[in-house]
């Protein structure tokens, strides 16, 4: 009964006039074009890849960013030279301040220095006798520069170092006739402070003692840098009236960026991705605080946030704009196509700035190879030629993936704009799709014929 079933079906089929005919690519000379077909191998792959091609570039406002440039703030004009920056933001300029000079730590306003005289008065306990042959006293640098000794008056010691400011005090207890057997230490550092902020562990200030503070002892003592891209990052260093950057790289790999020494009233920034709205907060603020009361400083400061500003308007517009002409299709692109036996063909845009393989336009765009339907011994990429006399010549790379092994051969396949990506159909599919050509009263009338 089976065999008589199919008989009629295909007497069905003669008698209609059902014929598929499954696409194909066949070498030769047509009507319509001379095709050669040429395996890909990997001999032949270096071929197909030599066709000459440079991909499309974004537009140039996706390579700049709108980011502070090193340098002094007071040399900043005209603000768009100011604002220019090299094409990779993710290497932050390096522009190191110059070597600090020896110099002693000098006695500030807010210091707290330590005198220990002789004990006044003897004690008969034997087990306090040591604790008791001395007294500590502290005393804290007034805003006038001076300490108040009881008994001495006040001593002018601001802006002197250990050695000198004991030696004046030696003199004063000498010209009020006291014993001056003493000895005289800072115990608190107030006076000279370096402040940093930005993305550390906790902002705060970190004083300057006796020892050099060097970059990397400041910034452990804040809590370290956290969980910043060094690559990218930057520590910003305002001295004096001028802007430094150190890329904090340098800081964990360079020896010379991490002992760079810090001086008394230095401001630290730790930029993490380029945010320059906190930076320029935290730059105002100084400003306000201590630093920059000069009002011309602060006008500059001011132009240099509104070129930031109009700056980063102006990429973000453009970028803007190169999107919405991209969705409408206003901009150029480059296009590869994908027709046969794919799950969903279509039209596969190549990427900017670098190319596109067979494999990605298969298993991206085309939604893979579906095994039911798809020959994968036969899939072809149809590429024309560019020479205007051979406008019909074709030649169509083939790729046989029975062993799946050759796929990696579709990884390395440079794609073309304007190339056709053609995957022919399993024999059995076309048998099917006849099957499917057919409708249900003809395949109702040939069993009927059949059983009658």
């Amino acid at each position: 009964m089976r065999h008589l079933v199919i008989a009629v079906i295909s007497l069905s089929l003669t008698g209609c006039g059902v014929v598929y005919h499954p696409s194909a690519v066949r070498p030769g000379v047509s009507q319509q074009a001379k095709v050669r077909i040429e395996p890909i191998t990997a001999n032949t792959l270096m071929a197909a890849n030599a066709a000459p091609y440079t991909p499309r570039r974004l537009p140039a406002a996706f390579n700049r960013t709108a980011g502070l440039g090193a340098g002094s703030i007071a040399a900043i004009a005209p603000p768009v030279a100011a604002l220019e920056r090299p094409t990779r933001p993710e290497t932050p300029a390096r522009h190191l301040p110059p070597p600090l000079p020896a110099r002693p730590y000098k006695i500030g306003v807010g210091d707290v220095v330590l005198l220990a005289t002789p004990a006044s008065s003897p004690t008969a306990d034997p087990a306090s006798a040591g604790a008791a042959r001395t007294s500590r006293q502290g005393y804290r640098v007034q805003d006038d520069g001076t300490i108040s000794i009881p008994n001495v008056g006040r001593i002018a010691i601001a802006g002197l170092t250990v050695g000198d400011a004991e030696a004046r005090v030696f003199k004063s207890f000498l010209d009020t006739q006291i014993d001056p057997a003493f000895s005289l230490e800072i115990a608190e550092f107030n006076a000279r402070k370096v402040t940093i902020g930005g993305a550390v562990g906790a902002p705060s200030v970190v004083p300057v003692t006796l020892q050099p503070l060097y970059l990397d002892a400041a910034l452990a003592a804040v809590g370290g840098t956290g969980a910043v891209d060094p690559a990218s990052a930057s520590v910003r260093l305002y001295r004096d009236g001028t802007l430094y950057q150190v890329p904090l790289s340098d800081v964990y790999q360079n020896r010379g960026a991490a002992r760079l020494q810090l001086a008394p009233g230095d401001s630290l920034f730790v930029d993490a991705g380029f945010d320059l709205d906190r930076a320029e907060a935290y730059f105002r603020q100084q400003i306000t605080l201590a630093q920059f009361k000069q009002s011309e400083r602060g006008a500059r400061l001011d132009a240099l946030s509104q070129a930031v500003a109009l700056r980063r308007a102006e990429l973000t517009e453009a970028r803007e704009t190169f999107a919405t002409r991209l969705t409408l299709g206003a901009e150029a692109r480059d296009y590869v196509y994908l027709t046969g036996e794919v799950r969903t063909p279509a039209r596969y845009p190549l990427p900017f700035e670098q190319t596109a393989s067979l494999a990605d336009a298969l298993y991206d765009a085309g939604g893979g190879i579906p095994v039911a339907r798809a020959n994968p011994k036969e899939i072809y990429v149809l590429r024309g030629s560019d020479h205007p006399m051979e406008y019909d010549a074709v030649t169509a790379w083939h790729l046989d993936a029975r062993n799946a092994a050759a796929l990696v051969l579709a990884t390395r396949f440079e794609l073309r704009p304007g190339d056709v990506i053609f995957v022919a159909a399993q024999p059995v599919a076309n048998w099917s799709n006849v099957i499917d050509g057919l409708t249900p009263s003809l395949l109702n009338s040939s069993l009927r014929a059949a059983t009658n």
